[in-house]
């Protein structure tokens, strides 16, 4: 069960440090590479070794420890599935549902044969729709899967009420995600951009269209998606929680944006026009250029830019050619995959997609123990404790801000290991008779359905969980103030119940200070204890942690993660605060539990050596240079490296563990240092 940690600050200030009392060190010596001095780079000599062991395999274009533990639990998953597939599942159970889906996941005999067929009926519906009314009209038919459709849509919670659901609406239309491809001209995002019109063209042939007709639809869905892209908001645009509010009514909507037929298309949908009178509007300058572009737009663009909705929705559960040439671009291409994912992995992943938290449920049920969720639990609370520290100790903080802020650390709504409550499938239907493709969109119209139902005109439920159990992850939420731990995570290397304090401190205690963290970084300290989107800062105080935050943004900006290309500081800088207050935090923790306790080697460490070896070792990767790319256009987080690399010389404790000097590569002088937290 999941147990609520909304704590009153005095229970949190009396409450006794428990330590894990474990005498395995944690730490691997194969993992490390001692040839190389920790003052030099921290990150070879703490993960070098691994790196060796652990070779880039062709299906990854980065591969890490977080994919190690994935791999592992990809394993444990697939053994449910596989089971199910021996037993005679009641009908209408979650047992048969799990398991025909899985079955029609892995029947690539069967999809072969159908090739494109399944989806066939839908792009001639698409063609024989010769006008832009036409077109329209089938826009509204297939509203659930917005099929040409460059404005999202979703239920979430008002920022500025956060107990409430809200529609939302924001910038979409994008097939490669990011801006920058469409519009960067240096020479490795125009050869992705060259190889994404010959993705086009490549899958509309295969999809039974001429090399004529595949051109001409080429033409028209990169005219519109540059176009799109002129007016949309960079990845670091949006990281502005404030700009992206923009709150108005149904009516102002239509007189703002005439062409956007949005009410008939939520009615069309299952939303009723009650539950749009208001809404937030994430980016008014891209709906005001969408509604611009969709008043000139063709029935030709229209539909080019519909069937490639639907080809892109349906690539990966037909035959075999479909999924290898959208493998081709998107993997091997975008991020310098070498080899596809085995059929088995790709089912299992499909099947997760769809039902992750029944499969969830199953998985904790085998696999997650109630001693590992009352560590966490444990942990949590140390490690609260040692953030409401952290807090007092900011001498650039005012005594308001500082009192307010406990209030926020001391309403953290803590989730661990699996939901409360589990979401009801009785209505979702597997049909094995019908294609894997058609289950899928079942699948997708039964989670719309589920979801308007659950979030329409109704209050945030706070017991939802954002992750099924079994991701090897963990989030924070501002707008419910809650951090969240899946039982995934909570394995090596993130968590050991046999290492000492001093591994789990430095690997899950980061983690958690991370995500604790989060709450108070440039976005998350935006949204007050209730997670309302509200300014709970002196003005003195914001102008401070601003500043520091600006210098650590140009800092990780600095850094060159390839020779011709830096990191973006600005885009990663909420990741980059949570790391480091994840480490401050953390090892504060760490300190509390051994105190007097007489410092203990193992391997050869120190305590605080293995904390920091701990947590280097969560980032240990091997990566392609393709990959580094994307992810620095997509990924708000720093490349493993530099969450070593950069994090630690901000933080003081690591100088004094390994003694390091001012003569030393790492070394930065203690007035460029961070100091927060």
């Amino acid at each position: 069960m999941n147990i609520k940690q909304i704590v009153p600050m005095m229970l949190l200030a009396s409450a006794p440090v428990a330590a894990f009392a474990q005498g395995n060190a944690g730490i691997r010596a194969e993992n490390l590479d001692r040839s190389v001095n920790p003052a030099t780079n921290f990150y070879q000599f703490a993960t070098g070794g691994w790196q060796k062991l652990n070779p880039l395999p062709a299906a990854y274009s980065r591969y890490g420890s977080f994919d190690l533990l994935q791999e592992d639990n990809n394993k444990r998953i697939n053994s449910i599935l596989t089971s199910l597939l021996k037993t005679k599942a009641k009908k209408g159970s979650i047992e048969q549902k799990l398991g025909d889906f899985y079955k029609l996941a892995m029947d690539s005999v069967r999809r072969n044969k159908e090739g494109v067929a399944p989806i066939k009926p839908l792009l001639n519906e698409m063609e024989a729709a010769k006008t832009t009314a036409e077109l329209q009209a089938l826009q509204k038919k297939y509203a659930i899967f917005g099929y040409g459709e460059a404005a999202g849509t979703f239920f979430g919670a008002d920022e500025k009420n956060a107990k409430q659901n809200i529609f939302n609406v924001y910038q979409s239309g994008l097939t490669l995600g990011q801006k920058e491809y469409y519009l960067d001209n240096d020479p490795a995002t125009t050869k992705i951009r060259n190889a994404y019109k010959q993705h086009i063209v490549n899958m509309f042939k295969l999809f039974g269209f001429t090399q004529e007709q595949a051109e001409q639809k080429r033409d028209a869905i990169m005219r519109f998606e540059t176009m799109l892209a002129m007016i949309s908001k960079s990845r670091t645009e949006l990281r502005d929680p404030e700009a992206n509010y923009n709150k108005m009514t149904l009516a102002e909507f239509k007189a703002n944006y005439p062409n956007i037929d949005l009410e008939a298309t939520a009615n069309a949908s299952g939303i009723k026009s009650e539950y749009i009178q208001e809404m937030v509007v994430g980016q008014t300058q891209f709906l005001a250029g969408l509604d611009k572009l969709i008043a000139t737009q063709s029935a030709e663009e229209l539909r080019a830019r519909m069937e490639w909705d639907a080809i892109m929705s349906a690539a990966n559960y037909l035959s075999d050619d479909i999924r290898a040439e959208y493998f081709n671009f998107f993997s091997k291409e975008m991020r310098g995959t070498k080899q596809d994912f085995p059929r088995w992995k790709r089912a299992t992943a499909q099947v997760e997609s769809q039902m992750g938290e029944a499969l969830g449920r199953i998985y904790c049920q085998r696999y997650f123990t109630a001693s590992s969720k009352e560590r966490m639990v444990q942990l949590i609370n140390n490690l609260k404790l040692a953030l409401g520290d952290r807090i007092d100790a900011q001498d650039w903080m005012s005594p308001e801000t500082k009192k307010a802020a406990h209030e926020k650390l001391s309403t953290f709504y803590v989730k661990v290991g699996y939901p409360d409550k589990w979401k009801d499938l009785s209505a979702l239907l597997i049909d094995p008779s019908k294609s894997y493709y058609e289950n899928v969109q079942a699948c997708r119209e039964f989670w719309t359905k589920l979801t308007i139902a659950e979030k329409a005109g109704k209050p945030v439920d706070k017991d939802e969980w954002g992750m099924t159990p079994q991701t090897v992850n963990a989030y924070y939420n501002p707008t419910t103030n809650e951090i969240c731990f899946p039982a995934g995570i909570l394995q090596y290397p993130f968590f050991d119940a046999k290492a000492d304090d001093a591994f789990n401190y430095g690997a899950i205690g980061v983690v958690i200070g991370h995500e604790m963290t989060h709450g108070f970084d440039d976005q998350g300290r935006k949204y007050d204890k209730d997670g309302n989107m509200k300014d709970w800062w002196t003005e003195a105080d914001s102008k401070k942690f601003d500043a520091r935050a600006s210098k650590y943004a140009d800092f990780f900006s600095a850094i060159k993660v390839l020779p011709d290309l830096n990191a973006n500081g600005k885009f990663t800088l909420g990741e980059n605060l949570a790391d480091h207050g994840g480490l401050m935090v953390a090892f504060a923790g760490l300190e509390k539990a051994n105190k007097g306790k007489a410092p203990k080697k193992l391997l050869g460490f120190t305590p605080e050596q293995r904390f920091f070896l701990a947590y280097a070792g969560v980032w240990a990767s091997n990566i392609t240079e393709a990959e580094i790319r994307n992810r620095v256009k997509s990924d708000p987080h720093s490349l493993g490296i530099d969450r070593v690399n950069g994090a630690l010389p901000h933080i003081d404790a690591w100088y004094k563990a390994f003694n390091v000097k001012p003569t030393d590569k790492m070394y930065i002088p203690d007035q460029d240092r961070l100091k927060l937290w």
